[in-house]
């Protein structure tokens, strides 16, 4: 594994879960607000529990995108919560995925990204996520200010690489 794939879980490693969830869950809030279209266009599955599951990362996410109070709990692997769907990739990738810059599709054919559970709601996420006019990951790192911004920078240079 290079060096920089263990960045991510190097840094997150010493930061504890409750120091992450609220962090996790501000970012949701903030995101649901800026695109609530987002989360309406799931229809059905916006009570759908999306396992995320960065392979790099000693971390999980659990989303549940309910149109009026989307959530996002984080977790230590080893407590998975109960989900519907799991998408699951390298960090990068998943973050390529919410800045719109790669194809779904083509890293799940090339098993970049491997998807299981209810795989109508996660192609359903993915074509939401397809819709946004901007980048998701983009609205995210502005949540950090210049600091987020500059790491966004760097992590979309090193997936360019």
């Amino acid at each position: 594994m290079p060096k920089f794939e263990k960045l991510p879980a190097l840094l997150l490693k010493p930061v504890p879960l409750f120091l992450l969830r609220p962090i996790a869950q501000h970012i949701t809030t903030k995101i649901g607000k800026k695109h609530p279209h987002l989360f309406a266009r799931l229809g059905k599955h916006t009570s759908t529990r999306y396992l995320i599951k960065p392979t790099n990362i000693p971390l999980v996410a659990l989303l549940i995108p309910n149109q009026q109070t989307p959530t996002m709990q984080i977790f230590k692997p080893s407590q998975t919560p109960a989900h519907d769907a799991v998408i699951e990739g390298k960090f990068l990738f998943l973050l390529s995925m919410l800045d719109g810059t790669s194809d779904g599709d083509a890293l799940f054919f090339n098993r970049e990204l491997t998807i299981g559970g209810d795989t109508e709601a996660v192609v359903c996420l993915r074509n939401a996520l397809d819709d946004v006019e901007g980048s998701v990951a983009a609205d995210i790192a502005d949540v950090f200010g210049p600091a987020g911004r500059t790491i966004l920078g760097f992590l979309r240079r090193k997936e360019a690489q």
